[in-house]
């Protein structure tokens, strides 16, 4: 029997300079999509997933998290007398019973395999996720969900994948599979003319815990950071590593367009705003 997935690890510590100055006093990962935080849309992720346990690796500036997931028992009173039931619900179930939050400081901005590293401590000698909430994926089957399902299968590392153009191969770690898409290579954002294929790393992960003692010895690598990517290629050596082309649909919220159009689904999405926002794009034409 494979080993349970029980923790999952959100790098929360960026700055998201591309949203200033909308992002200078509040963490990118709480912009909203109509009605939810980022983090809460990968916090519910998770959970589907079967987690437990969620540790956040966060940076100075994201207190924010913490309260969000934290209880408010004064906005609880004022609903509770309000009658205002539902939304007492809504805000009650942010962070269901029997789950932890764990919240761990990157002292410095290093790189995302230099974030994971830093959650060591909590997750300890265990397999677990990482999730990257500005990869925002709609599908029936949470892409964590797909990624534990292959791992129950293969009792081994799986990552997800998608296929990305030619020209953004520079935007991602890219990997080479052989036929039963196990990992023969992964390259930390190479340019088109010598990228092994178009298989793009997105911000799903499940690992062994290995790949701890692999990034303890990693040296920066691209930008001058502690690569996760070049930590995986490690792990090659020892550990079978596979891909997984999930399904579903990906939108890249660390982008102002990605953020617009998650936007812009997630609402076409909600019946009580479906119709009056379809009238709406129609007169844009």
């Amino acid at each position: 029997m494979k080993e349970p997935v029980r923790t999952a690890v959100f790098p929360v510590a960026g700055r998201g300079t591309r949203f200033l100055p909308a992002t200078k006093a509040m963490p990118k990962e709480m912009m909203p999509i109509v009605d939810k935080p980022l983090v809460q849309y990968a916090v519910e992720e998770a959970l589907e997933a079967g987690v437990t346990r969620l540790v956040f690796v966060t940076g100075s500036s994201k207190r924010a998290i913490e309260d969000h997931f934290d209880r408010d028992a004064e906005l609880e009173r004022a609903l509770a007398v309000a009658g205002k039931q539902d939304l007492l619900s809504l805000v009650r179930a942010i962070l269901p019973a029997g789950v932890s939050c764990v919240y761990i400081r990157q002292g410095e901005p290093l790189g995302l395999g230099h974030a994971v590293l830093c959650a060591r401590p909590a997750v300890g000698d265990e397999p677990f996720y990482v999730h990257l909430p500005d990869d925002l994926i709609r599908a029936g089957t949470g892409c964590l969900a797909q990624l534990r399902a292959h791992y129950e299968v293969h009792g081994s590392s799986v990552i997800a994948v998608q296929e990305v153009p030619p020209g953004r191969t520079r935007d991602y770690g890219i990997v080479a599979v052989d036929e039963n898409n196990r990992l023969q290579q992964i390259v930390e954002k190479p340019a088109p003319e010598v990228a092994p294929s178009r298989l793009a790393v997105v911000g799903r992960y499940l690992l062994s815990p290995r790949i701890f003692d692999i990034l303890e010895s990693t040296g920066r690598g691209a930008g001058g950071e502690i690569q996760l990517t070049d930590g995986i290629a490690r792990l090659l050596g020892t550990d079978p590593v596979y891909a997984l082309p999930f399904e579903g649909k990906r939108y890249d919220c660390g982008s102002k367009l990605g953020y617009v159009q998650a936007t812009i689904d997630y609402a076409l999405a909600d019946p009580s705003l479906e119709a009056p926002l379809r009238a709406h794009l129609q007169t844009l034409r």
